[in-house]
């Protein structure tokens, strides 16, 4: 799940660079809906988006439409209340109730993360601070281990995923680099209880949901969310298939189900308001303290959330106060993508058109052209790609793809193509590891194992299967 303030900052410096030489906007005074339909005719007619388009200011709807299905099983259609899983978006749910703890006076951002909970190991519990795990600069990684998703529901808890976050290494010394961490908002959600001797979801329906009155907002059992979207996604050969085995519970890092209108009305409180933080906590965010310098700019500030079949996005001008939101049933960065397209529109440029996922484009290349053709043209042909992501992660999304489906030795040559491409990244040889061990052969898996630890000495998933393999 991604991507909140961290690797968005980028983005939002772009974008305040493209409006620079643009006046305060009102769009009661623009004419762009036929833009905007058209725009998003485009990416319909490729079946890369459904979901719920809202362009509003002052909080005021001028835009709201909705289009596709919210499940294509049953034929059902997307409407202006179907909820939408916001992925990551819920981290500033979490990022709040912590900063009210500290209005409080229950806790400090400086505090230690063993004053808390206990059972970490001591450089862990006497260095990590509540601070750097809001900033994911805490040192730790992602529980989303290859395995996670096919485990019992019972050990996608936050109690669980805390227990195994006892074992894991951190990826650098806290503080010293940033790193974006489910883990760390999993491990907020664990000091919340703590403090409160509430669950997690219980304070952010007390002190978020209730005040702010979002009532199309589900926090917990997420089977249980009426008119909710079902999320799909595409693999490398343009099959759809939908993602209801990720992320069944909804967590501190993300997961939760609510509609445009909802997240619209947390956001503009998050932004202008004072109802949940007062504007002297809310200046001891980092996050807040850069948004504070793009005020008066007409640069936009982006929130998102996604993960396999879901994206959601805000992008607020916080100078015009307009609000661009985009959720969608369907693979990241669809929702990002059209965003910045609007965006685009309202400043009176013309908008990018939308392309075929990075992975398909990337595959059908390969068949079509070869390894030269790709690796020649690999920036034109990744366009449709978050851009907070590493680039390796597209070859070896195509690798796991042809290793689901069986083909092996396919698969092989795709890892073997990513780490020419990318060879000081130790995912890719991780991975080549992993497809040399489900082909059977042990001595080539723990060469490459090696290879990818020799890099990143940290890295479990390679720790687990040397000391596996040896």
């Amino acid at each position: 799940m991604k991507k909140v303030m961290i690797t968005l900052l980028i983005a939002a410096t772009f974008l305040t660079g493209s409006a620079q030489d643009i006046g305060k906007v009102d769009l009661k005074k623009m004419d762009i809906k036929d833009k905007v339909d058209k725009l998003v005719k485009a990416y319909i007619d490729l079946d890369i988006f459904s979901g719920v388009v809202l362009i509003a200011q002052d909080g005021d709807p001028y835009y709201h439409q909705a289009f596709g299905l919210a499940n294509r099983e049953k034929n059902i259609p997307n409407t202006l209340t179907t909820k939408f899983d916001i992925g990551s978006m819920n981290k500033a749910f979490t990022k709040v109730v912590i900063l009210q703890l500290v209005e409080a006076g229950k806790l400090k951002l400086s505090d230690k993360l063993g004053e808390y909970l206990e059972g970490f190991p001591e450089n862990v519990a006497t260095q990590v601070t509540i601070d750097q795990l809001l900033n994911h600069t805490s040192g730790f990684g992602d529980y989303h281990t290859p395995g996670f998703f096919e485990a019992p529901r019972s050990e996608k808890t936050i109690e669980a995923i805390t227990k195994h976050a006892r074992t894991m290494p951190l990826m650098f010394a806290p503080g010293s680099d940033n790193s974006y961490s489910n883990t760390g908002y999993i491990l907020l959600g664990a000091v919340i209880e703590k403090i409160t001797g509430k669950s997690y979801h219980e304070n952010v329906k007390k002190r978020i949901i209730q005040p702010l009155n979002l009532k199309d907002t589900y926090v917990e059992n997420k089977d249980q969310v009426p008119n909710r979207s079902i999320g799909y996604f595409k693999d490398i050969k343009g099959h759809i298939q939908d993602n209801e085995g990720f992320l069944e519970i909804p967590n501190p890092d993300g997961g939760f189900q609510s509609t445009t209108t909802d997240i619209l009305t947390f956001y503009r409180e998050f932004h202008y308001g004072n109802q949940l933080l007062k504007e002297k906590t809310k200046q001891l965010d980092e996050s807040w303290q850069f948004m504070e310098t793009h005020r008066n700019t007409g640069g936009a500030i982006p929130h998102a959330g996604g993960f396999n079949g879901a994206n959601t996005v805000l992008y607020e001008v916080l100078r015009d106060k307009i609000s661009v939101l985009v959720f969608a049933n369907m693979d990241e960065p669809v929702a990002e993508q059209l965003g910045v397209g609007i965006l685009a529109i309202i400043r009176g440029k013309v908008p990018n058109q939308p392309s075929l996922p990075a992975s398909q484009n990337v595959y059908q290349a390969l068949q079509e052209h070869g390894t030269n053709y790709v690796k020649e043209n690999f920036e034109a042909l990744t366009t449709n790609f978050h851009p907070s992501d590493p680039r390796d992660f597209i070859l070896n999304a195509i690798g796991y793809d042809l290793l689901s489906s069986g083909e092996t030795d396919e698969a092989i040559q795709i890892f073997e193509f990513n780490t020419e491409l990318f060879p000081e990244v130790a995912n890719v040889w991780d991975s080549l590891g992993e497809a040399w061990l489900k082909k059977g052969d042990k001595k080539k898996a723990l060469k490459y194992y090696k290879k990818a630890l020799s890099i990143q000495p940290g890295l479990p998933s390679a720790k687990e299967a040397v000391a596996r393999l040896e």
